[in-house]
């Protein structure tokens, strides 16, 4: 059975973080992920639920300027669903 742990609105399991950032505007959601990504081991997976369409051009414009990977962005419920891979 994987552990959950709530901290300042994200949950962490196993190496895997959520985000739900949904309802939060510009610069808020890129200002939470690189909180994040900076706190994050190697190889974290971040999941970011976000509703700022803002998040579409500086999400990937974050993953560039640090050097992490987005695995994957989709439209899921009105909300971006970001995988970001915090690199090694």
């Amino acid at each position: 059975m994987k552990r959950a742990k709530t901290i300042a609105g994200w949950r962490r399991i196993m190496d895997t973080v959520a985000l739900d950032l949904r309802g939060l505007k510009c610069p808020l959601p890129v200002l939470h992920v690189r909180k994040a990504l900076g706190k994050a081991r190697a190889g974290t997976l971040l999941v970011v639920h976000c509703t700022d369409p803002m998040a579409a051009i500086d999400l990937p414009n974050l993953a560039r300027e640090t050097g992490d990977a987005i695995e994957r962005q989709e439209d899921a419920d009105g909300a971006l669903v970001f995988h970001i891979r915090k690199a090694a």
